[in-house]
């Protein structure tokens, strides 16, 4: 296809509320060796999105200003030294920024194929979600069939994800989530317990539902205020993967017996400042174990709401409300 000169984008003058976002027309990206240009058929909206435009979260340096950390889309070019990938071909990529715009260029380790019978929403809201999870339940906190594994935030991006891939991988779930709906919602996709924390103390809940016991593996967003009642619901052995600290950062007059006393292990990582090859060896892990089974469909993405792509400030909104179930996704 004959690329135009320039393109439509979410553009930031300045952080704010979602009002802040507004459609502008710019270059296309300049293309690096080793990126592929997509024509972006949809975006997915993340939380890593909602930080930048307030202005918590600047872009590592090095990429584009512009939001958007997932897109699906066609081949239109691709940049020196690119194997793999043909022109036409439809993938989906983490981006390392550029996601909310017509055109974006992605690092090729990072894209992958959209699975069989995927149309561009669907495939816009894997990346994110999957190589998050993969690289803290899998790859850092060693996950595997028989262990018990407990997600906060169960119907996120995220926890739908991680109850279905833990789920479809032998372990036994658990999850945490705020409504009756959630709750219901999180015990559909494969978890034997959703916690309502509005009601319930989850260590509590989890005590009696492994008679004493523990998880093996939690996931955590949220941070400090479920610190001390994670380390107490771990098994000797368990590891806790922190990956965003939601209800905040700092800790005060918490134990750290537990962790000697039961061997734990506490962990944390941020996927965007990942190294290209970290990120490459997450991509190769979905593509041999992850692909199959969502082209089987014993695994896929939830999608709570699809949205034009100049309605990025009702998607932000949806983000920041919090009732969703699953992914919001913007089109193009």
């Amino acid at each position: 296809m004959t690329l135009p000169h320039e393109m439509t984008y979410v553009d930031l003058p300045n952080p704010g509320g979602p009002e802040a976002m507004v459609l502008a027309r710019g270059p296309l990206p300049e293309l690096q060796a080793g990126q592929l240009l997509l024509r972006v058929e949809a975006a997915g909206i993340n939380r890593p999105d909602v930080m930048q435009r307030q202005g918590k979260y600047p872009p590592p340096q090095g990429a584009s200003p512009i939001m958007g950390l997932e897109v699906a889309g066609e081949v239109v070019a691709l940049g020196e030294g690119v194997e793999g990938f043909a022109l036409g071909e439809k993938v989906t990529a983490l981006a390392n920024g550029g996601g909310y715009a017509e055109f974006c260029a992605v690092p090729a380790s990072q894209a992958l194929p959209w699975p069989k019978a995927y149309d561009a929403a669907r495939a816009a809201a894997l990346p994110e979600t999957f190589f998050t999870v993969w690289a803290n339940v899998f790859q850092m906190a060693d996950l595997v069939e028989g262990e018990s594994f407990l997600v906060h935030g169960g119907t996120s991006g995220i926890g739908t994800t991680a109850i279905q891939l833990a789920s479809a991988f032998g372990a036994q779930v658990f999850a945490t989530a705020g409504t009756a709906e959630k709750c219901k919602a999180c015990e559909t996709l494969g978890a034997r317990k959703a916690i309502n924390y509005r009601e319930a103390d989850f260590a509590a809940v989890l005590k009696a539902e492994t008679e004493g016991r523990g998880v093996d593996v939690i996931l955590d967003m949220v941070g400090a205020p479920y610190f001390a009642r994670n380390l107490d619901s771990l098994a000797r052995d368990g590891r806790l993967a922190l990956i965003a600290f939601s209800g905040g950062a700092t800790l005060s007059d918490v134990s750290l017996v537990p962790i000697m006393t039961k061997r734990l292990r506490v962990m944390g990582s941020a996927l965007r400042p990942r190294t290209a090859v970290e990120k490459e060896a997450i991509r190769d892990d979905l593509l041999d174990d992850v692909w199959p089974l969502l082209e089987e469909g014993t695994v896929a993405p939830v999608i709570h709401a699809v949205l034009p792509f100049a309605n990025v400030a009702e998607a932000h909104r949806l983000m920041e409300d919090g009732a969703h179930i699953g992914k919001i996704i913007l089109t193009l």
